[in-house]
């Protein structure tokens, strides 16, 4: 199955022509279940009739970028190999029934490891430390972005390669969003906005390297896999500081300590990024102020109001 998996089917009965091409063609589906937890997709496992399984997304025709996108992240990540990523097996569209899907690996529930935690935060940090030249552009250079825009959770999420990193989190990050927001933000809070722009260089710094990032890390997009370790879904990936990332981990709650600790074994953590870490979350809760509405104004405030 390896070499036709990713491939992509479009026409009648796209997904029955996914299922017999990866798994055989006496193979169908033989019954499908909802599997909850996301608020963008419907998302299913499908129990096919040799008696294996697999996941799959669905959403509406124009929503199939959705899929190509994530499927391009979770190709980049697996490639690391550094820790569980599920297998993309394919994609398409069904012009006739109205939808779009991806295929991938069904994880089957396992108890954690002992070792959860620590092996999470050292396999991140590989990640981390992992080479991602190539991933923003054929030539192989090391920059910062993507070779393709993707998706933050429903919004588009701009990957523009630049050499710089905080020239990328400004032009790529930090401004759409707050484009997008223009009208949740009074006068006071576009001032501020303007002089952190304006001033950013003044508080993050450039990493030593570039890093390969999932790039939407809340506790959500981690699950236990069936080793018993955790695997990474449903990213927003490219190339950034790894900081970046650490600041999501920590934004609704954050992992416990020994996650925390283990990663620094294995990739250190500068003494200054409890300073810039709100900055790098600033973005989320912008975009969490677009896609949900007025309630995450405060929080984004508060952040504003920290540095500005």
């Amino acid at each position: 199955m390896d070499d036709k998996r990713n491939a992509a089917f479009f026409g009648k009965h796209a997904l029955e022509r996914a299922i017999a091409l990866l798994f055989g063609q006496d193979v169908r589906i033989a019954s499908k279940r909802p599997v909850y937890g996301g608020d963008i997709n419907e998302a299913y496992r499908l129990s096919l009739s040799d008696g294996s399984a697999v996941f799959m997304k669905c959403n509406t025709l124009e929503n199939l970028s959705f899929f190509e996108a994530e499927a391009r992240g979770l190709n980049a990540l697996r490639r690391a190999g550094t820790i569980g990523v599920p297998q993309v097996l394919g994609m398409g569209a069904d012009e006739e029934k109205g939808f779009s899907f991806l295929l991938m690996e069904y994880l089957e529930a396992a108890p954690r490891s002992s070792q959860y935690w620590e092996i999470f935060g050292r396999e991140l940090a590989a990640l981390h430390c992992a080479d991602c030249s190539g991933l923003t552009g054929a030539d192989g250079s090391l920059l910062f972005g993507f070779a393709e825009d993707n998706y933050i959770g429903a919004s588009l999420q701009i990957n523009t390669p630049m050499d710089s990193w905080i020239a990328f989190f400004r032009e790529c990050r930090l401004l759409p969003q707050i484009q997008m927001a223009e009208g949740y933000l009074d006068s006071r809070m576009h001032r501020q906005f303007g002089k952190l722009l304006d001033h950013l260089d003044c508080y993050l710094v450039e990493p030593e390297a570039p890093s390969l990032l999932h790039g939407d890390l809340w506790s959500g997009n981690a699950v236990c896999g069936p080793d018993g370790k955790a695997w990474i879904l449903d990213p927003a990936a490219y190339v950034g500081h790894f900081e970046a990332e650490l600041g999501m981990t920590e934004l609704f709650g954050g992992y416990p300590a020994a996650f925390y600790q283990a990663y620094r074994e294995v990739n250190p953590i500068d003494s200054g990024y409890r300073d810039r870490r709100e900055l790098y979350n600033l973005y989320h809760l912008l975009n969490h102020l677009n896609l949900f509405g007025s309630s995450y104004r405060g929080s984004v405030e508060k952040i504003l109001n920290r540095y500005i």
